[in-house]
């Protein structure tokens, strides 16, 4: 009798439920959908909904092969597991924040009570042949839970963020069982060889487990397997993206607006690990030493809020406001603003097609897992006319995106001699790195990426379970 086929079940700590007509947006719902849509599954998570009081029921969506489950959250869990475990102590900790860091004893009760809980949920929707992928640093314990309510199946876990030091992780206060709550994962993965080593250096080195020789590692009874995986993006759903919005109201007014200027363009979250202050330093600084520049560039700046409620990221508002002041109020003229800057959220057709009309794509984060931001601008450029990534050496991309100008954003100066040249690049060698640099994300795209992580793990588990007969 042959066995059944596996499910795919995707367990995150927000779904994001595609709308008709409009795709996901975001990197880990892009690239978790295009998972999904291709081998058929389930969809786990919370849906951004905050309620009083326990929540009594789950919400089931399908659309195509997928089915979405969601539920929501009630407050004390929102305020301490996801606002206060998740954002003010996990994410700090993983962008080498530590002055960021508020560790409180309940936000650590409220993210092991939270995970608990999912895993309840979760069990109540698992079939016995389910393929488990668990996403990010939400719902790290996931794997011990639903081994301890008897799920056998195989679980993998990739983590979109990066993997800080073993000096950087001992400053949370449970890093140990932070450790070994990974060491329950049959399968771990990560963005750079760089996130893997330091993840395989503090579990050998603070922890029982025992390093193998294929970066892997055995904890107790369980051996966890590890791999770099970097996130792709879909080349041609971004290409179809960008002809629909071209014609857009909005692109042929910010076409008609820059008047023949070149435009420079960064798109981010509002978030402290993106880097955008020292990115305004940098802006600021070019315009300062560069007066032939002025009145022939324009820099688009939009950041989508994020985390509003968090005292960090209010405070990173008002500094960029009031560095964008400084810069219009030193620079501008009664018929040239300088820099546009926009904390608001930008439909997808038309966000790329504003990336394809930019001579410069500034992504210089301060420490980032991948960003895909730098793949889309690429994916999205017009290949007899593409423009310059300036790319931070401290994103996971820039492993692999070798031909971009890569900078250190911490270095405003050199950050903006970077654009200085950018934006005076002959044509011939603006194609040639875009060539080289569109060949490498159409070969790592999404699709790759997500083949890859599952197909090793299910080659993972038949290993072991041969081992073992």
């Amino acid at each position: 009798m042959s066995k059944p086929a596996s499910r795919l079940v995707v367990i995150s700590n927000r779904v994001a439920v595609p709308r008709a007509g409009r795709p996901a947006s975001g990197g880990l719902a892009v690239a978790v959908n295009a998972a999904l849509e291709a081998r058929g599954g389930l969809w786990f998570g919370w849906n951004g909904r905050v309620v009083a009081g326990r929540p009594k029921r789950l919400i089931h969506r399908h659309r195509g092969n997928v089915e979405y489950v969601t539920t929501a959250l009630s407050s004390a869990d929102h305020a301490d597991y996801y606002q206060g475990f998740s954002n003010r102590v996990l994410w700090p900790l993983l962008h080498d924040r530590l002055a960021l860091v508020t560790y409180r004893r309940r936000y650590e009760e409220a993210y092991r009570r939270t995970n608990a809980w999912f895993a309840e949920q979760l069990m109540r929707l698992m079939q016995p042949n389910d393929i488990l992928w668990v996403h990010d640093y939400h719902l790290v314990p996931i794997a011990a839970e639903v081994r301890a309510r008897g799920f056998q199946g195989p679980i993998g876990f990739f983590l979109h963020t990066p993997f800080p030091s073993l000096e950087i992780l001992r400053c949370l206060p449970i890093h140990r069982q932070f450790l070994e709550w990974l060491g329950a994962y049959d399968l771990l993965g990560f963005q750079t060889d760089g996130d893997r080593c330091t993840m395989l250096d503090g579990v050998t080195r603070d922890t029982d487990a025992r390093r193998d020789r294929k970066n892997g590692f055995r904890l107790g009874t369980h051996h966890a397997a590890t791999g770099v995986f970097p996130v792709g993006v879909d080349v041609g759903e971004i290409i179809d993206q960008v002809r629909r919005g071209r014609n857009s109201r909005q692109v042929r007014a910010l076409k008609a607006s820059l008047a023949g200027r070149r435009l420079i363009i960064g798109a981010d979250r509002m978030d402290y690990s993106k880097g955008l202050a020292e990115r305004f330093y940098a802006y600021r600084y070019l315009l300062d030493t560069h007066p032939e520049l002025h009145e022939d560039i324009v820099y688009l700046q939009i950041a989508e809020p994020s985390r509003t409620e968090v005292p960090e990221y209010q405070d990173m508002r008002h500094k960029l406001d009031q560095v964008a002041g400084e810069i219009i109020g030193s620079h501008a003229r009664f018929d040239w603003m300088p820099i546009r800057y926009m904390s608001q959220r930008v439909r997808r057709p038309t966000l790329l097609a504003f990336f394809s009309a930019a001579r410069v794509g500034l992504v210089t984060p301060l420490r980032d897992g991948m960003n895909l931001v730098a793949k889309e601008y690429i994916a999205a450029q017009n290949p007899d006319d593409p423009g310059v990534l300036v790319l931070s050496e401290l994103a996971g991309a820039a492993r692999q995106l070798k031909s971009a100008l890569l900078v250190n954003p911490y270095d405003v100066e050199t950050t903006a001699e970077a654009i200085a040249t950018a934006l005076a690049m002959p044509l011939e060698e603006r194609r040639r790195r875009w060539r080289e640099l569109m060949r490498t994300v159409r070969k790592d795209d999404i699709l790759d990426w997500s083949e890859h992580f599952l197909n090793r793990l299910e080659d993972q588990v038949a290993a072991q379970q041969g081992t073992m007969q």
